[in-house]
Protein backbone atom coordinates (compact mmCIF):
# COMPACT_ATOMS: atom_id res chain seq x y z
CA UNK A 1 0.00 0.00 0.00
CA UNK A 2 1.71 3.96 -1.04
CA UNK A 3 2.36 5.77 1.93
CA UNK A 4 1.65 9.54 1.62
CA UNK A 5 3.83 12.25 3.43
CA UNK A 6 1.53 15.18 5.03
CA UNK A 7 3.72 18.16 6.60
CA UNK A 8 2.01 20.76 8.16
CA UNK A 9 3.92 24.15 7.51
CA UNK A 10 1.27 27.04 7.09
CA UNK A 11 1.61 28.05 10.55
CA UNK A 12 2.53 32.07 11.04
CA UNK A 13 4.38 31.49 14.06
CA UNK A 14 3.49 34.70 15.73
CA UNK A 15 4.67 33.07 18.84
CA UNK A 16 8.45 33.32 17.29
CA UNK A 17 8.12 37.17 17.19
CA UNK A 18 10.41 36.94 14.00
CA UNK A 19 10.09 37.99 10.21
CA UNK A 20 11.32 34.32 9.53
CA UNK A 21 8.66 31.38 8.82
CA UNK A 22 8.86 29.62 11.90
CA UNK A 23 9.85 26.11 9.68
CA UNK A 24 13.02 28.19 8.52
CA UNK A 25 14.06 28.51 11.85
CA UNK A 26 17.00 26.54 12.07
CA UNK A 27 17.88 23.64 14.72
CA UNK A 28 21.88 22.86 14.82
CA UNK A 29 22.68 24.40 11.25
CA UNK A 30 19.85 22.90 9.27
CA UNK A 31 15.58 24.41 9.03
CA UNK A 32 13.28 23.09 10.65
CA UNK A 33 10.99 22.27 7.72
CA UNK A 34 14.12 20.27 5.92
CA UNK A 35 14.96 17.83 9.13
CA UNK A 36 11.08 16.53 8.60
CA UNK A 37 11.26 16.53 5.35
CA UNK A 38 14.64 14.73 5.43
CA UNK A 39 13.31 12.25 7.87
CA UNK A 40 9.81 11.12 5.59
CA UNK A 41 12.36 10.46 2.79
CA UNK A 42 14.03 8.02 4.53
CA UNK A 43 10.58 5.95 4.63
CA UNK A 44 10.36 5.65 0.85
CA UNK A 45 7.02 7.09 0.48
CA UNK A 46 4.78 7.73 -2.72
CA UNK A 47 4.82 11.25 -2.14
CA UNK A 48 5.81 14.20 -0.03
CA UNK A 49 2.69 17.34 0.18
CA UNK A 50 4.31 20.01 2.33
CA UNK A 51 0.90 22.31 3.22
CA UNK A 52 2.52 25.88 3.72
CA UNK A 53 1.01 29.17 3.33
CA UNK A 54 2.17 31.75 0.39
CA UNK A 55 2.38 34.87 2.66
CA UNK A 56 6.11 33.12 2.98
CA UNK A 57 7.10 32.15 -0.42
CA UNK A 58 10.36 31.94 0.81
CA UNK A 59 9.62 28.48 2.54
CA UNK A 60 8.80 27.26 -1.12
CA UNK A 61 11.74 28.59 -2.75
CA UNK A 62 14.32 27.13 -0.29
CA UNK A 63 13.22 24.15 -1.26
CA UNK A 64 12.55 24.25 -4.99
CA UNK A 65 14.96 21.69 -6.18
CA UNK A 66 13.39 18.90 -3.31
CA UNK A 67 10.96 16.36 -4.40
CA UNK A 68 7.98 17.46 -2.62
CA UNK A 69 4.56 19.04 -3.50
CA UNK A 70 3.46 22.35 -2.15
CA UNK A 71 -0.23 22.84 -0.96
CA UNK A 72 -1.37 26.50 -0.73
CA UNK A 73 -3.51 26.61 2.66
CA UNK A 74 -5.00 30.07 2.09
CA UNK A 75 -6.77 30.75 5.49
CA UNK A 76 -5.01 29.66 8.46
CA UNK A 77 -8.12 27.94 9.52
CA UNK A 78 -6.55 24.98 11.65
CA UNK A 79 -4.85 21.68 11.53
CA UNK A 80 -7.98 19.69 10.90
CA UNK A 81 -8.51 22.30 7.68
CA UNK A 82 -4.35 21.71 6.51
CA UNK A 83 -4.89 18.11 6.12
CA UNK A 84 -7.90 18.56 4.10
CA UNK A 85 -6.26 20.94 1.47
CA UNK A 86 -4.54 17.60 0.99
CA UNK A 87 -6.75 15.13 0.09
CA UNK A 88 -7.10 15.86 -3.64
CA UNK A 89 -3.77 14.18 -3.85
CA UNK A 90 -4.14 11.15 -1.91
CA UNK A 91 -3.97 7.97 -4.00
CA UNK A 92 -7.83 6.35 -3.37
CA UNK A 93 -6.21 3.02 -1.64
CA UNK A 94 -2.94 4.57 0.32
CA UNK A 95 -1.73 5.32 3.80
CA UNK A 96 -1.62 9.17 4.96
CA UNK A 97 1.39 10.13 7.56
CA UNK A 98 0.38 13.33 9.00
CA UNK A 99 3.59 15.35 10.39
CA UNK A 100 4.70 18.40 11.75
CA UNK A 101 7.24 21.41 10.07
CA UNK A 102 8.12 22.25 13.70
CA UNK A 103 8.45 19.16 15.14
CA UNK A 104 12.11 18.54 13.71
CA UNK A 105 13.53 15.87 15.68
CA UNK A 106 10.93 13.20 15.30
CA UNK A 107 12.84 9.64 14.33
CA UNK A 108 12.52 6.95 11.28
CA UNK A 109 12.60 4.47 13.79
CA UNK A 110 9.87 5.58 15.91
CA UNK A 111 7.76 6.31 12.49
CA UNK A 112 8.62 2.64 11.08
CA UNK A 113 7.56 1.34 14.46
CA UNK A 114 3.69 3.54 14.36
CA UNK A 115 3.56 2.41 10.86
CA UNK A 116 4.15 -1.37 11.60
CA UNK A 117 1.78 -1.50 14.35
CA UNK A 118 -0.79 0.04 12.95
CA UNK A 119 -2.84 -2.03 10.65
CA UNK A 120 -3.58 -1.31 7.36
CA UNK A 121 -6.52 0.36 6.74
CA UNK A 122 -6.33 1.35 10.57
CA UNK A 123 -5.89 4.84 12.68
CA UNK A 124 -2.36 5.06 14.86
CA UNK A 125 -1.30 8.14 16.84
CA UNK A 126 1.61 8.57 18.11
CA UNK A 127 1.87 9.36 21.49
CA UNK A 128 3.85 10.20 24.41
CA UNK A 129 3.97 10.49 28.58
CA UNK A 130 5.25 13.44 30.19
CA UNK A 131 5.77 14.79 33.64
CA UNK A 132 4.64 18.43 32.71
CA UNK A 133 2.26 18.14 29.89
CA UNK A 134 1.03 21.83 29.72
CA UNK A 135 -0.37 23.14 26.15
CA UNK A 136 -0.72 19.95 24.45
CA UNK A 137 -3.39 17.44 23.88
CA UNK A 138 -4.67 14.74 26.59
CA UNK A 139 -5.26 11.50 25.66
CA UNK A 140 -8.94 10.60 26.99
CA UNK A 141 -9.31 6.70 26.99
CA UNK A 142 -12.72 4.62 28.31
CA UNK A 143 -12.49 2.20 30.88
CA UNK A 144 -10.64 -0.78 29.05
CA UNK A 145 -7.93 1.74 28.09
CA UNK A 146 -9.54 2.31 25.04
CA UNK A 147 -8.75 5.75 23.05
CA UNK A 148 -11.93 7.93 22.54
CA UNK A 149 -10.51 11.60 22.03
CA UNK A 150 -8.08 13.87 22.38
CA UNK A 151 -8.94 17.25 23.86
CA UNK A 152 -6.93 19.90 23.43
CA UNK A 153 -5.22 21.70 26.43
CA UNK A 154 -7.33 24.75 25.72
CA UNK A 155 -10.77 22.83 26.04
CA UNK A 156 -9.69 20.83 28.79
CA UNK A 157 -11.36 20.51 32.58
CA UNK A 158 -9.14 20.46 35.15
CA UNK A 159 -9.44 16.56 35.50
CA UNK A 160 -8.13 16.30 31.75
CA UNK A 161 -5.71 18.52 32.18
CA UNK A 162 -4.45 16.00 35.32
CA UNK A 163 -3.89 13.18 32.90
CA UNK A 164 0.05 12.66 31.55
CA UNK A 165 -0.46 10.89 27.98
CA UNK A 166 -0.06 13.38 25.94
CA UNK A 167 -1.06 13.32 22.03
CA UNK A 168 1.96 14.48 19.27
CA UNK A 169 -0.29 15.20 16.44
CA UNK A 170 1.64 12.63 14.45
CA UNK A 171 -1.07 10.11 12.95
CA UNK A 172 -1.22 7.46 10.64
CA UNK A 173 -4.73 6.67 8.48
CA UNK A 174 -5.97 5.02 5.69
CA UNK A 175 -6.83 7.74 2.92
CA UNK A 176 -10.49 6.51 2.44
CA UNK A 177 -11.24 7.32 6.20
CA UNK A 178 -10.10 10.41 5.91
CA UNK A 179 -11.97 11.44 3.07
CA UNK A 180 -14.53 10.46 4.82
CA UNK A 181 -14.06 11.88 8.10
CA UNK A 182 -11.89 15.31 7.51
CA UNK A 183 -15.45 17.01 5.74
CA UNK A 184 -17.53 16.23 9.10
CA UNK A 185 -14.66 18.04 11.45
CA UNK A 186 -16.56 21.24 12.91
CA UNK A 187 -14.93 24.42 14.76
CA UNK A 188 -16.35 23.71 17.88
CA UNK A 189 -13.53 24.78 20.52
CA UNK A 190 -12.14 28.03 21.62
CA UNK A 191 -9.88 28.59 18.92
CA UNK A 192 -12.76 28.38 16.21
CA UNK A 193 -10.37 26.32 14.18
CA UNK A 194 -11.25 22.37 12.74
CA UNK A 195 -9.22 20.06 15.05
CA UNK A 196 -7.23 17.40 12.57
CA UNK A 197 -7.47 15.52 16.13
CA UNK A 198 -11.42 15.30 16.19
CA UNK A 199 -11.26 12.02 13.83
CA UNK A 200 -10.19 10.39 17.24
CA UNK A 201 -13.78 10.83 18.77
CA UNK A 202 -14.94 10.02 14.67
CA UNK A 203 -13.49 7.17 14.67
CA UNK A 204 -14.29 5.55 18.27
CA UNK A 205 -17.99 6.49 17.39
CA UNK A 206 -17.66 4.27 14.45
CA UNK A 207 -16.13 1.60 17.00
CA UNK A 208 -12.44 1.77 15.24
CA UNK A 209 -9.94 0.63 17.60
CA UNK A 210 -7.11 2.81 17.48
CA UNK A 211 -3.62 1.90 18.13
CA UNK A 212 -1.36 3.85 19.68
CA UNK A 213 2.48 4.24 19.52
CA UNK A 214 4.97 5.75 22.08
CA UNK A 215 7.47 8.42 20.79
CA UNK A 216 11.49 6.64 21.94
CA UNK A 217 12.24 10.11 23.54
CA UNK A 218 10.39 13.37 24.57
CA UNK A 219 13.17 15.48 22.65
CA UNK A 220 11.85 14.07 19.41
CA UNK A 221 7.90 15.22 19.79
CA UNK A 222 9.10 18.78 21.03
CA UNK A 223 7.67 21.15 19.07
CA UNK A 224 8.62 24.92 18.32
CA UNK A 225 6.64 27.68 19.28
CA UNK A 226 9.03 30.40 20.48
CA UNK A 227 12.52 30.94 20.14
CA UNK A 228 12.94 29.66 23.77
CA UNK A 229 11.66 26.50 23.29
CA UNK A 230 13.81 26.62 20.08
CA UNK A 231 16.90 27.52 22.32
CA UNK A 232 16.05 24.64 24.74
CA UNK A 233 15.87 21.80 22.12
CA UNK A 234 18.86 23.21 20.33
CA UNK A 235 20.82 22.78 23.87
CA UNK A 236 18.91 19.10 24.56
CA UNK A 237 19.62 18.06 21.00
CA UNK A 238 23.59 19.27 21.70
CA UNK A 239 23.71 17.10 24.69
CA UNK A 240 22.73 14.09 22.98
CA UNK A 241 25.23 14.83 20.40
CA UNK A 242 28.10 15.20 22.91
CA UNK A 243 26.81 12.16 24.71
CA UNK A 244 26.70 10.24 21.76
CA UNK A 245 30.69 11.20 20.97
CA UNK A 246 31.68 10.97 24.56
CA UNK A 247 30.15 7.34 24.70
CA UNK A 248 31.85 6.56 21.25
CA UNK A 249 35.67 7.48 22.92
CA UNK A 250 35.66 11.18 22.05
CA UNK A 251 36.83 13.31 25.08
CA UNK A 252 34.27 16.30 25.28
CA UNK A 253 35.22 18.61 27.92
CA UNK A 254 32.00 20.03 28.62
CA UNK A 255 28.83 18.55 27.13
CA UNK A 256 26.75 21.59 27.56
CA UNK A 257 29.58 23.86 25.48
CA UNK A 258 29.84 21.94 22.17
CA UNK A 259 28.23 22.85 18.97
CA UNK A 260 27.49 20.00 16.27
CA UNK A 261 25.95 21.70 13.28
CA UNK A 262 26.07 18.77 11.15
CA UNK A 263 24.65 15.69 10.01
CA UNK A 264 28.20 13.99 9.07
CA UNK A 265 30.61 13.60 11.33
CA UNK A 266 33.33 11.23 12.12
CA UNK A 267 35.59 11.58 14.58
CA UNK A 268 37.50 8.82 15.86
CA UNK A 269 38.30 7.53 19.62
CA UNK A 270 40.65 9.97 21.70
CA UNK A 271 39.94 13.17 20.23
CA UNK A 272 39.42 16.03 22.63
CA UNK A 273 36.91 18.68 21.69
CA UNK A 274 37.75 21.72 24.58
CA UNK A 275 34.80 24.19 25.29
CA UNK A 276 32.85 26.15 22.62
CA UNK A 277 33.63 23.92 19.59
CA UNK A 278 31.61 24.34 16.71
CA UNK A 279 31.07 21.60 13.92
CA UNK A 280 29.64 22.02 10.71
CA UNK A 281 29.46 20.20 7.15
CA UNK A 282 30.91 17.54 6.64
CA UNK A 283 33.52 16.40 9.70
CA UNK A 284 36.17 13.96 9.75
CA UNK A 285 38.48 14.05 12.72
CA UNK A 286 41.35 11.17 13.00
CA UNK A 287 42.54 9.53 16.15
CA UNK A 288 44.19 11.55 19.18
CA UNK A 289 43.87 14.77 17.57
CA UNK A 290 43.00 17.64 19.65
CA UNK A 291 40.54 21.25 19.19
CA UNK A 292 41.22 24.20 21.39
CA UNK A 293 38.60 26.31 22.51
CA UNK A 294 36.36 28.59 20.52
CA UNK A 295 37.38 26.77 17.39
CA UNK A 296 35.00 26.35 14.46
CA UNK A 297 35.21 23.42 11.80
CA UNK A 298 32.76 23.53 8.70
CA UNK A 299 34.02 21.12 5.78
CA UNK A 300 37.56 19.84 6.95
CA UNK A 301 39.32 16.41 7.32
CA UNK A 302 41.22 16.28 10.15
CA UNK A 303 43.76 13.58 9.58
CA UNK A 304 45.91 11.88 13.30
CA UNK A 305 47.62 13.43 16.21
CA UNK A 306 46.20 16.87 14.58
CA UNK A 307 46.41 19.52 16.71
CA UNK A 308 44.06 22.75 16.60
CA UNK A 309 45.04 25.71 18.58
CA UNK A 310 42.03 27.97 20.29
CA UNK A 311 40.40 30.31 18.40
CA UNK A 312 41.35 29.44 14.43
CA UNK A 313 38.94 29.10 11.51
CA UNK A 314 39.45 26.05 8.94
CA UNK A 315 36.69 25.72 6.43
CA UNK A 316 37.22 23.51 3.34
CA UNK A 317 40.46 22.38 3.93
CA UNK A 318 42.56 18.73 4.43
CA UNK A 319 44.57 18.93 7.47
CA UNK A 320 47.21 15.95 7.46
CA UNK A 321 48.87 13.78 10.38
CA UNK A 322 50.72 15.69 13.03
CA UNK A 323 49.64 19.14 11.76
CA UNK A 324 49.20 22.25 13.65
CA UNK A 325 47.06 25.41 12.91
CA UNK A 326 46.74 27.85 15.41
CA UNK A 327 45.81 29.73 17.71
CA UNK A 328 43.76 32.69 15.80
CA UNK A 329 44.45 31.09 12.63
CA UNK A 330 41.81 31.09 9.80
CA UNK A 331 42.50 28.26 6.53
CA UNK A 332 39.90 29.05 3.87
CA UNK A 333 38.47 26.59 1.31
CA UNK A 334 40.70 24.93 -0.95
CA UNK A 335 43.38 24.82 1.45
CA UNK A 336 45.92 21.16 2.30
CA UNK A 337 48.16 21.10 5.11
CA UNK A 338 50.34 18.50 4.57
CA UNK A 339 51.96 16.07 7.11
CA UNK A 340 53.80 18.00 10.20
CA UNK A 341 53.30 20.91 8.37
CA UNK A 342 52.49 23.79 10.85
CA UNK A 343 50.72 27.39 10.33
CA UNK A 344 51.00 29.57 13.64
CA UNK A 345 48.82 32.39 15.29
CA UNK A 346 47.15 34.86 13.41
CA UNK A 347 47.78 33.13 9.41
CA UNK A 348 45.13 33.06 6.50
CA UNK A 349 45.73 30.80 4.39
CA UNK A 350 43.40 30.11 0.97
CA UNK A 351 43.63 27.41 -1.74
CA UNK A 352 46.79 26.96 -0.96
CA UNK A 353 49.47 23.30 -0.02
CA UNK A 354 52.05 23.39 2.66
CA UNK A 355 54.01 20.86 2.20
CA UNK A 356 55.14 17.97 4.62
CA UNK A 357 57.09 20.01 7.83
CA UNK A 358 56.94 23.64 6.12
CA UNK A 359 55.59 26.45 8.85
CA UNK A 360 54.25 29.75 8.45
CA UNK A 361 54.61 30.72 12.06
CA UNK A 362 52.83 33.95 12.46
CA UNK A 363 51.83 37.08 10.74
CA UNK A 364 51.52 35.84 7.21
CA UNK A 365 48.45 35.40 4.17
CA UNK A 366 49.42 32.80 1.60
CA UNK A 367 46.66 32.24 -1.09
CA UNK A 368 47.17 30.80 -4.30
CA UNK A 369 49.91 28.95 -3.77
CA UNK A 370 52.22 26.07 -3.29
CA UNK A 371 54.20 25.61 -1.25
CA UNK A 372 56.56 22.25 -1.00
CA UNK A 373 58.37 20.29 2.01
CA UNK A 374 60.58 21.82 4.70
CA UNK A 375 59.91 25.56 3.55
CA UNK A 376 59.94 28.49 6.04
CA UNK A 377 58.02 31.59 5.75
CA UNK A 378 58.69 34.37 7.87
CA UNK A 379 56.55 36.84 9.51
CA UNK A 380 54.64 39.14 7.72
CA UNK A 381 54.99 37.39 4.41
CA UNK A 382 52.72 37.57 2.08
CA UNK A 383 51.64 36.36 -1.62
CA UNK A 384 50.41 38.89 -3.68
CA UNK A 385 47.83 36.45 -6.11
CA UNK A 386 45.26 39.23 -6.94
CA UNK A 387 45.63 41.97 -9.98
CA UNK A 388 42.33 43.54 -9.29
CA UNK A 389 40.41 41.11 -11.73
CA UNK A 390 42.56 37.84 -11.77
CA UNK A 391 43.89 35.07 -9.32
CA UNK A 392 47.97 34.12 -9.88
CA UNK A 393 49.65 31.42 -7.93
CA UNK A 394 53.09 31.50 -6.32
CA UNK A 395 55.75 28.31 -5.96
CA UNK A 396 57.47 27.46 -3.51
CA UNK A 397 60.00 24.99 -3.63
CA UNK A 398 61.09 22.70 -1.75
CA UNK A 399 63.68 23.90 1.45
CA UNK A 400 63.33 27.52 0.58
CA UNK A 401 63.52 30.21 3.23
CA UNK A 402 61.31 33.25 2.83
CA UNK A 403 62.15 36.09 5.00
CA UNK A 404 60.05 38.09 7.07
CA UNK A 405 57.89 40.90 5.62
CA UNK A 406 58.68 39.68 2.13
CA UNK A 407 56.23 39.91 -0.62
CA UNK A 408 56.06 37.23 -3.88
CA UNK A 409 54.22 39.31 -6.47
CA UNK A 410 52.35 36.12 -8.21
CA UNK A 411 52.78 34.74 -10.72
CA UNK A 412 56.54 34.00 -9.39
CA UNK A 413 58.50 30.92 -8.45
CA UNK A 414 61.05 30.66 -5.23
CA UNK A 415 63.23 28.05 -6.54
CA UNK A 416 64.35 25.16 -4.22
CA UNK A 417 66.56 26.07 -1.65
CA UNK A 418 66.27 29.11 -2.38
CA UNK A 419 67.03 32.30 0.44
CA UNK A 420 64.52 35.66 0.02
CA UNK A 421 66.10 38.28 2.13
CA UNK A 422 63.64 40.04 4.41
CA UNK A 423 61.71 43.09 3.29
CA UNK A 424 61.86 41.91 -0.15
CA UNK A 425 59.41 42.42 -3.04
CA UNK A 426 60.08 39.62 -5.12
CA UNK A 427 58.57 40.04 -8.66
CA UNK A 428 60.37 37.83 -10.81
CA UNK A 429 61.76 33.98 -10.24
CA UNK A 430 64.12 33.60 -7.50
CA UNK A 431 67.06 31.29 -8.37
CA UNK A 432 66.90 27.93 -6.81
CA UNK A 433 70.13 27.73 -4.23
CA UNK A 434 71.07 31.95 -4.35
CA UNK A 435 69.95 34.76 -2.01
CA UNK A 436 67.67 37.18 -3.62
CA UNK A 437 66.83 40.55 -2.74
CA UNK A 438 64.67 43.21 -3.58
CA UNK A 439 64.53 46.28 -1.13
CA UNK A 440 65.84 49.29 -1.63
CA UNK A 441 69.06 50.68 -0.29
CA UNK A 442 69.39 52.02 2.99
CA UNK A 443 70.78 55.60 3.18
CA UNK A 444 71.61 58.20 5.80
CA UNK A 445 70.22 61.91 5.25
CA UNK A 446 72.65 63.88 6.60
CA UNK A 447 71.89 67.14 8.60
CA UNK A 448 68.53 66.49 7.90
CA UNK A 449 65.72 67.91 10.53
CA UNK A 450 62.49 66.86 11.67
CA UNK A 451 59.67 69.02 10.68
CA UNK A 452 58.84 71.32 13.79
CA UNK A 453 55.02 71.85 14.70
CA UNK A 454 53.44 75.42 13.52
CA UNK A 455 51.97 77.59 16.07
CA UNK A 456 48.87 79.06 14.77
CA UNK A 457 48.33 82.97 14.98
CA UNK A 458 46.64 85.28 12.88
CA UNK A 459 49.44 85.75 10.78
CA UNK A 460 49.59 81.68 10.46
CA UNK A 461 46.09 80.87 9.82
CA UNK A 462 46.89 77.64 8.36
CA UNK A 463 44.38 74.67 9.20
CA UNK A 464 46.51 72.58 9.80
CA UNK A 465 47.68 74.11 12.24
CA UNK A 466 44.50 74.64 13.83
CA UNK A 467 43.93 72.95 17.49
CA UNK A 468 41.88 70.23 17.87
CA UNK A 469 37.99 71.22 18.78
Amino acid sequence: MQLNVVILAAGKGKRMASTTPKVMHRLAGIPLLQRVISTAQQLNPYSIQVVYSNTFEIVRESFRHWDVAWIDQKEPKGTGHAVQQALPYFHENSRVLVLYGDVPLISVATLRRLLNDTPMEGLGVLVATLQDPTGLGRIVRDAQGNMISIVEHHDATPEQRAIQEVNTGIVVCHSARLKKWLPLLKPHNQQQEYYFTDIIKLAAEESLTINSSFADSEMEIQGVNDLWQLANLERAYQRENAKRLALSGVRIMDPERLDVRSESVKIANDVVLDINVVLEGNIVIGCRSAIGVHCVLKDVEIGEGVTIFPHSIIEGAKIADGAQVGPFARIRPGTILEKNSKVGNFVEMKKTILGPGSKANHLAYLGDALIEAEVNIGAGTITCNYDGVNKWSTVIKKGAFIGSNAALVAPVTVGENATIAAGSIITTNAPAGQLTIARARQAVVPDWERPARKTFTEDNPSRDSEPLP
